[in-house]
């Protein structure tokens, strides 16, 4: 059946990438730190050894720290 794609959303730049892969290592493809951004699918936080699946579109939120 071949592997599919899901994209990845980050403010304004969208990325499409294989599924299959871990969102840390998605993450990293498209060029942003793991640490410094969230992961969110369907408005839920995943962590960053979920596997992506094909279709999902995965957004990025930026990691806010402080106190």
């Amino acid at each position: 059946m071949g592997t599919g794609t899901a994209k990845i959303k980050y403010r304004k730049q969208e990325w499409e990438v294989n599924s299959g892969m871990t969102v840390r290592a998605a993450i990293e493809k498209v060029g942003l730190d793991p640490y410094s951004v969230l992961a969110l699918r369907n408005k839920k936080l995943i962590n960053d050894q979920t596997i992506i699946e094909p279709g999902d579109e995965i957004k990025l939120v930026n990691v806010i720290s402080g106190g």
